[in-house]
């Protein structure tokens, strides 16, 4: 089950009362004031972690709390501290305040870790007290509540490109085709219905990430079918591939779909869709591929953009991979030449 969404509570552990005590020792008539402080209470930190690709654990368990610090004990004992609750979340996690719709942490680096409930301080002893005015303290303090929020939590997939294209265009295919990721593949549409991320490995070791976003539809920036849903893990992607169906199976256009696709991710987020891309002419065994695939590049006779004819579904990618690799690394400089800018 895949889960993007989830709303927990985290609750900080109370801190260890102070102790009032004093000393009562053999040939010790007036022993001094003794009381310990109290244990402060348990934090509540989460971590992004590579194990997790999903926030489903969150549909089971919505709870979060720390434990309460102990309180001080005579001899001048003090609490010790409660242990910490560390709550793993997937890499690309984004966290907001419940309460205030106040952005909390982006959980976008790889064991990152952050705090969201702080633990209560514990309370002080009477041996804190005690000065040459106030010689026998009685006072102690209580220890203090920890922190108690509500989280929201919403996964955006961090991939290095993002497979984007209409229904039936062949995504989840080259995503089988280019990794070792098993996508679910039907000649329906909508078979994806969740972000599916697969890994690239090269000859020298290299490692490229390749998110399958489930299929848009006209009007998807307005949340027609489940657009937000799937929209949003294209968000941090560095590159986009358009897979563009050239056999015209379901009587679309390639060049209609490119265009209406670009419209819906400039809709949705601008600038989006001037993100650097890549197109991937998908089902070139088909007979009309070759006709459609001229009246595409003649269409984009005017822009700089790469059209790479494939056929996925019997493993004929060219020179994809290459050129992929080329085109996420040349979109990373320039990301950080903006940066540094």
């Amino acid at each position: 089950m895949f889960v993007d969404k989830a709303i927990i509570s985290v609750h900080g552990g109370k801190g260890g009362n102070g102790c009032c005590s004093f000393r009562r020792e053999k040939f010790v008539p007036k022993g001094g004031p003794d009381g310990g402080d109290g244990g402060a209470g348990g934090s509540v930190y989460l971590e992004a972690d590579t194990n997790e690709q999903s926030l489903a654990a969150f549909v089971y368990q919505t709870s979060f709390r720390a434990k309460n610090g102990p309180c001080g004990k005579g001899a001048d004992c003090h609490g010790r501290a409660a242990d910490d609750v560390i709550v793993k979340v997937p890499v690309g996690t984004i966290v907001t305040d419940r309460g205030t719709g106040e952005l909390v942490v982006d959980m976008n680096t790889v064991g990152m870790r952050t705090l969201v409930a702080a633990g209560g301080r514990g309370g002080r002893g009477n041996t804190r007290f005690a000065s040459s005015r106030n010689r026998v303290p009685r006072q102690w303090e209580e220890g203090k509540e920890g922190e108690d929020r509500d989280l929201v939590l919403e996964l955006k997939t961090i991939a290095d490109a993002g497979l984007v294209g209409y229904p039936n265009a062949g995504k989840s295919t080259l995503l089988g085709a280019i990794s070792a990721a098993k996508p679910k593949v039907a000649s329906y549409p909508f078979t994806t219905l969740n972000p599916v991320v697969g890994v690239i490995e090269y000859p020298d070791y290299h490692r490229l990430t390749v998110a399958d976003i489930p299929g848009l539809i006209e009007g998807a920036h307005d949340n027609v079918g489940l657009g937000h849903a799937f929209l949003k893990h294209i968000e941090r992607t560095s590159l986009l591939v358009f897979v563009l169906d050239m056999g015209a199976v379901d009587g679309r256009d390639p060049v209609s779909d490119l265009m209406s696709l670009r419209s819906e991710l400039e809709l949705y987020m601008k600038g989006l869709s001037r993100r650097p891309s890549l197109i991937v002419a998908n089902k070139m065994d088909m007979p009309q591929a070759d006709e459609n695939l001229k009246h595409l590049r003649d269409a984009l006779a005017s822009e700089v953009v790469e059209i790479i004819p494939i056929t996925a579904a019997i493993g004929e990618l060219g020179d994809l991979l290459e050129r992929l690799r080329a085109s996420v690394e040349a979109s990373r400089k320039a990301a950080d030449y903006q940066l540094k800018a």
